[in-house]
């Protein structure tokens, strides 16, 4: 490859990495926000409890129910901070919660869960009412069933001979859990309750609320419910802000993002003396496999540890340090100019341009592996997951390293390299390699933004995944003849659609805008380079 195009490689890489290292600075820097200081003595009104937060817990599962230490350990860190726990099942050991909490001097939100088994849904309800009787100075009410008209799992008419049901039976108050627009469409159940169990999530909107005007949505909500429900007790059953995940429109979840809305909500709910109960108390990592990462993280405590995510007072950054993405940086820039000068490529290495593109290539993958890395931990959320992506994640940086021993001809199209590996026994050609390694990615791309585009409510942008082999196929693409498959070019033709749809319902989601990008990177030579060679060189490709 020409120094001028060695030179365009390392133009690229050092604009972005010098785009993630000015986005990874402005992470550290502290974040002013109100405090939340609250009087002697007061606590958050209630929080919502599950205990499964620890390595392999979930209510999924048919795992044995969670021990009694765990939940007296859980509930007793839970009331330094809240006088109430909420409850949405009775089982796999929840049942064990009221008799604890009356020890420690907590209240219960005791729910029932209501789903598509009959059978079940009456054991945990039956099982309800027998614990709220048995605990009535405990236990504050029975939540019959939690978003089950959202989840379209019971008509409104079966709700409301359960609640009916449950409220001649029960010695505590009876109600029903909702978003707010399934309670203005199905006000005839605020008859059968004691008081309404509203949820209000400005992030889980249909239009997706801003942090900026999250409060004052909240406050609208409340005050729509009021007026449509006039003399109805109204308890905000959920309210709250991701710490980590996918990035909704304009609204972003981050720790920050987190401590600003629980400060200011909490606030704002005292002075206003609503009731509320705030999702949630600690993280819940197995809800990744049904909400996505951001399912995952939730609540106000780590998960494991229970180590508080964020101080009530003062400001905080969201990153506490660069150090690990910085050492990544260095790392792969080290590797690909050690590499790169081992034997048979001494000439090469003198060339200045190729050593600074190898240099800035490597800084900029090594980042973001570091970074992508960072993303797994909290993302991937089974084994399938770390398989699958991990084999993507690994693509990367082979790229890179091949990219050490490249001496600049033309790739080639992807199923022609497949055959000449095949054929090639042990010696293997860096150019077939690469080539190979290009259709991969373009087919994992593909899928990716497929999934992305169909199914995009629990779905990350997988921008870290593609980014690195994204800049460079891109610039190899743009400024060296290379041939494409017919495979390659449809799959060139998937990713770029898929990108675009998924982009423009958001246009200005920083998230998309990136997933964009990279996606337009890697399929847009596919695309139009061939042409370019067919009108140029008259070949049939």
């Amino acid at each position: 490859m020409s120094p001028n195009r060695w030179a365009a490689l390392a133009l690229v890489h050092a604009v972005i990495l010098i785009t993630l290292l000015g986005w990874l600075v402005a992470e550290t820097r502290p974040v002013a926000m109100p405090s939340l200081a609250l009087a002697e003595g007061e606590k958050l009104r209630c929080v919502s409890y599950a205990p499964f937060h620890r390595p392999g817990q979930t209510p999924l599962s048919e795992a044995p129910d969670i021990p009694r230490q765990q939940i007296q350990d859980d509930l007793a860190a839970l009331s330094e901070i809240t006088g109430c726990v909420r409850l949405y099942s009775t089982e796999k050991g929840l049942h064990q919660v009221p008799q604890i909490a009356r020890e420690l001097g907590l209240k219960v939100l005791l729910g029932a869960w209501i789903g598509y088994e009959q059978a079940k849904n009456a054991l945990d309800l039956e099982r309800a009412v027998r614990l709220a009787n048995a605990y009535p100075d405990t236990v504050r009410a029975i939540i019959v069933g939690n978003e089950v008209l959202l989840r379209r799992e019971r008509t409104a008419s079966e709700m409301r001979d359960l609640l009916k049901q449950t409220r001649s039976k029960s010695a505590v108050p009876v109600t029903y859990a909702d978003v707010w627009e399934f309670w203005v469409k199905n006000s005839e159940l605020a008859e059968h309750v004691d008081f309404l169990t509203v949820h209000i999530l400005p992030f889980w909107e249909d239009d997706p609320v801003d942090i900026g005007r999250s409060l004052a949505h909240v406050a609208e909500v409340r005050e729509k419910i009021g007026a449509a429900f006039p003399g109805k007790p109204i308890l905000i059953g959920e309210t709250g802000w991701p710490s980590a995940g996918l990035q909704r429109s304009t609204s972003l979840p981050s720790r920050v993002n987190q401590a600003r809305y629980i400060r200011e909500f909490v606030r704002q709910a005292h002075d206003s003396g609503w009731d509320y109960n705030l999702i949630e108390a600690i993280d819940q990592p197995w809800k990744r496999a049904l909400e996505g990462t951001v399912g995952g993280y939730w609540g106000m405590l780590e998960a494991g540890a229970l180590k508080p995510k964020f101080p009530l007072s003062g400001a905080f950054p969201e990153r506490e340090s660069i150090a690990a993405p910085l050492i990544g940086a260095g790392m792969g820039a080290l590797i690909l100019l050690l590499l790169a000068s081992a034997p048979g490529l001494r000439g090469q290495i003198r060339q200045p341009t190729r050593l600074a593109a190898l240099a800035l290539t490597g800084a900029t993958s090594g980042m973001i592996a570091v970074l992508h890395a960072e993303h797994a931990l909290i993302a991937y959320a089974s084994l399938t997951d770390w398989m699958a992506l991990g084999a993507v994640a690994l693509a990367a940086p082979t790229v890179c390293v091949l990219l050490t021993r490249w001496r600049g001809s033309p790739l080639t199209a992807a199923d022609t390299a497949w055959q000449r590996l095949r054929n090639a026994g042990r010696r293997f050609d860096a150019i077939d390699l690469l080539s190979a390694l290009r259709g991969f990615i373009l087919f994992a791309a593909a899928i990716a933004a497929l999934l992305l585009l169909i199914t995009p409510r629990y779905r990350d942008f997988p921008s870290l995944l593609y980014l690195a082999p994204a800049a460079i196929y891109g610039v190899i693409g743009w400024l060296r003849g290379t041939d494409f498959s017919r495979a390659e070019r449809i799959c060139a033709a998937l990713i770029a659609a898929s990108a675009l749809g998924r982009w423009l319902p958001e246009p200005a989601n920083p998230q998309a805008i990136l997933w964009l990008l990279t996606c337009l990177a890697l399929s847009l030579p596919a695309l139009f380079i061939h042409k370019r060679r067919a009108r140029l060189f008259g070949s049939h490709i």
